[in-house]
C-alpha cells in the first residue's frame, strides 16, 4: 500500500509507502489521525498549512457489497475543527485497487493557478486545468471523461469551492452516467479550492490485493452481502431498496422531528408529497430510475434519477436530508421543486444540508418567502453567480444568521443540523452537540432507536448518542454505508472475520471496538488543540426554550449530560 503525496505549493506528486503506525487505519480513522499528526489545529483552514486528505475505508477494493465509501477529511473551514465527510461513487474502491492507502494534498498552487491530479495505476500527476475554471461539478466530469475515458472517475469542486463558499462540497461520479455524491459536509469543497485543485481524475483499476485468509474473507462477505439481502429493510423487498433514504419522510414527520420552515415546526402539512412512496410513484410514472448502485456490486440498490414530467432527468439521486432541508423547511411541498435545487446544489458543488439550512435562515429575514419557490430558487442562483447575498448563503447558515441579524440558525458546532429536529429526537441533539464532527446525522443518527429509547425523554441519550457514535466511525473507517449496519451489529464477528481475511491480522471485537473508539479521541484531542471547550459543545439556546410543534417539545438535555458523553469512552 502507498500514500500518494501532493504538494500544490511545489506542483509535486510523490508515493510512498505507508508508515507502519498508519497500515491498521482506513478511511475516517486515517484521515483523522493524518490530520492530528500533520496538521496544526490552529492554523487557517483555507491557508497553506491545513491538510485535504482523499481514504479508502479498510474493506474498500475487494468486492465487499456497500464498502466502496471514500472518506475525505480536513480542518473544516465551517466548524473550526476536525472533519469528515464521505461519499459513495466509484472512487474508494478505484484508489483501493490501485494500492492507495491515502491521497494527502498540501500547500497551495499561486492564486488563480488551477490543476488537476491524474492518477492511474503506474503514476500520478498534476496538470493544468485552467479550461475547468467557473464549470460546475455536472460538466467538469463530463469533460474530463470525455478527455481521460468514460470509465475513469472524477473528482470535482464547482463554483461554491472555488469561491470558497464555505458550505461547499466535493463531488465524485459513480457507475455508468452518475454524477452526484457529494462528500458534502463541513465546507471541504472549500479546502479543494484553496488549494487550487479542480478536480482528481482516477482512471479504471483492473486488479484488487490479495487477501489474507481467502477462505475466511469469501465466507464473511458472502454471508454479510445475504443478510443485507434477506434484511426486510434492505432486501429487494425492503424501504430502503424501494424508496431510499426519502422511506423516512413519513415516520420523521409522525414523531414531529420534521424540519419545517427554518425548524419552526417538526410536522409538514405537505408531507405527504414528499414521500418515498410518492418519489417512486412519480418516477416510475415518468420512466425515471430506482433501485440502482451508487457502488459497484452493492445490492441494496437505493439511488433514484429524479426526472421530469417530459422524463428529462433531473437529478440522481433524491434523498431524504435534501428533501427536508430544501423542501419542508423551505415550505415546498412539490418533488419536483426539491429536485431542481438539488441539482443546483450539486452543480455549484454546495451540500444541499448547509444551503437548505440558510436559504431557511434567509427567508426568515425576508429574503424570500417559505413555499415560494420562484423566490427560493432566485436566491440559489444568486450562489452560483457568486454575487455578495450568494456568497453569504454559499457560507452556511452560521454566517447567514449573523449577517442578517437572525437568532434562531438551526446550527451545532458552526454546522447546520440535518433533517431531524433535536427537540422531538433528542439522541439526535446530543450526537450534534457532543460529536467532533459537527451537527452531522452520520455521527450517530439515533432516528432507528427511537423504540430503543424515547426519543422525548432526556433519559438516556447520552448513552445511546455514545453508542451510536462509536458505531459510526466503524462504518467511515471500514467505508460501510450506514444503511450495512444490520448485519454487523447484530454479529459483530462478521465485521470482523471479513476484516482478518481480507489483511490477516488476527484482530478480535476488543481489537476493533478500540479502534474505533481510537477514532472518536483522535478526533476530540484534535478540537482541544484547536481551542474548543465543553461550552462549544451545546445545542442553540432557542431550542432549550422555543418549543417545537406539534410535541410542544424542547431540548432539555442537560449540559452535565452532554459534558459527560465521552467519559466511559
Amino acid at each position: 500500500m502507498k500514500l500518494v503525496r501532493v504538494d500544490m505549493t511545489q506542483l509535486q506528486v510523490q508515493q510512498t509507502p505507508v508508515p507502519a503506525m498508519y497500515e491498521r487505519l482506513g478511511g475516517r480513522a486515517l484521515t483523522s489521525k493524518l490530520l492530528l499528526e500533520q496538521v496544526s489545529a490552529t492554523c487557517d483552514a483555507l491557508g497553506p498549512h491545513n491538510k485535504l486528505i482523499f481514504a479508502p475505508g479498510l474493506l474498500a477494493g475487494v468486492n465487499v457489497t456497500t464498502a466502496g465509501r471514500l472518506s475525505v477529511g480536513a480542518k473544516s473551514p465551517l466548524t473550526g475543527g476536525i472533519k469528515e465527510a464521505n461519499a459513495g461513487g466509484t472512487s474508494g474502491d478505484t484508489l483501493a485497487k490501485m494500492g492507495i492507502k491515502a491521497v494527502v494534498v498540501e500547500g497551495q498552487a499561486r492564486k488563480g493557478e488551477w490543476h488537476l491530479l491524474r492518477i492511474t495505476e503506474n503514476s500520478a500527476e498534476l496538470l493544468p486545468a485552467d479550461d475547468l475554471r467557473g464549470l460546475g461539478t455536472y460538466a467538469t466530469a463530463d469533460k474530463l471523461q470525455e478527455r481521460f475515458g468514460a470509465d475513469s472517475t472524477v473528482i470535482s469542486i464547482g463554483q461554491a469551492g472555488e469561491g470558497l463558499m464555505t458550505g461547499a462540497s466535493i463531488a465524485t461520479t459513480g457507475q455508468h452516467d452518475q454524477r452526484s455524491n457529494h462528500a458534502a459536509r463541513g465546507g471541504l469543497g472549500a479546502v479543494m479550492g484553496s488549494k487550487g485543485l479542480k478536480a482528481i481524475v482516477i482512471d479504471r483499476a483492473r486488479a484488487s490485493g490479495q487477501l489474507a485468509d481467502a477462505d475466511l474473507f469469501r465466507t464473511a462477505s458472502k454471508r454479510f452481502a445475504a443478510e443485507l439481502i434477506n434484511d426486510p429493510k434492505t432486501g429487494q423487498k425492503g424501504s430502503q431498496h424501494l424508496y431510499g433514504t426519502a422511506s423516512i419522510v413519513a415516520a420523521v414527520n409522525e414523531i414531529g422531528s420534521l424540519p419545517t420552515r427554518n425548524f419552526s415546526s417538526g410536522s409538514f402539512e405537505e408531507s405527504a408529497k414528499l414521500r418515498g412512496e410518492h418519489l417512486r410513484e412519480l418516477i416510475l410514472a415518468r420512466e425515471g430510475k430506482v433501485g440502482t448502485n451508487c457502488m459497484p456490486g452493492c445490492v441494496i440498490s437505493c439511488r433514484n434519477q429524479h426526472a421530469d414530467e417530459q422524463g428529462k432527468p433531473i437529478v440522481g439521486t433524491l434523498q431524504y436530508e435534501t428533501i427536508a432541508l430544501l423542501g419542508s423547511n423551505l415550505g415546498l411541498g412539490n418533488l419536483d421543486d426539491v429536485a431542481q435545487l438539488n441539482y443546483m446544489c450539486n452543480d455549484f458543488g454546495l451540500d444541499t444540508i448547509e444551503t437548505g439550512a440558510a436559504i431557511g435562515v434567509a427567508i426568515e429575514a425576508g429574503l424570500a418567502k417559505f413555499g415560494d419557490a420562484a423566490s427560493i430558487f432566485a436566491l440559489m442562483q444568486e450562489i452560483g453567480k457568486g454575487t455578495v447575498v450568494g456568497r453569504m448563503l454559499g457560507n452556511g447558515a452560521v454566517a447567514t444568521g449573523r449577517i442578517l441579524g437572525i437568532r434562531r440558525v438551526p446550527a451545532a458546532l458552526g454546522q447546520a443540523m440535518p433533517g431531524y429536529d433535536p427537540r422531538s429526537l433528542k439522541g439526535n441533539g446530543v450526537t450534534y452537540a457532543t460529536s467532533p464532527q459537527g451537527a452531522d446525522h452520520t455521527a450517530g443518527n439515533a432516528f432507528g432507536a427511537r423504540k430503543e429509547v424515547n426519543p422525548l425523554a432526556a433519559q438516556g441519550q447520552k448513552e445511546l448518542s455514545l453508542k451510536l457514535q462509536i458505531i459510526a466511525a466503524m462504518l467511515d473507517s471500514t467505508g460501510l454505508c450506514l444503511f450495512a449496519r444490520p448485519p454487523v451489529l447484530a454479529d459483530p464477528q462478521l465485521l470482523i472475520d471479513m476484516i482478518n481475511g481480507v489483511y490477516g491480522w488476527g484482530w478480535t471485537k476488543e481489537d476493533a471496538d478500540r479502534a474505533h473508539r481510537d477514532v472518536l479521541r483522535t478526533e476530540l484531542e484534535f478540537n482541544r488543540r484547536a481551542g474548543f471547550t465543553s461550552a462549544d459543545y451545546r445545542i442553540p439556546e432557542y431550542m432549550r426554550e422555543e418549543p417545537l410543534a406539534p410535541h410542544n417539545a424542547v431540548f432539555d438535555v442537560p449540559d452535565a449530560e452532554l459534558d459527560a458523553v465521552f467519559s466511559t469512552l
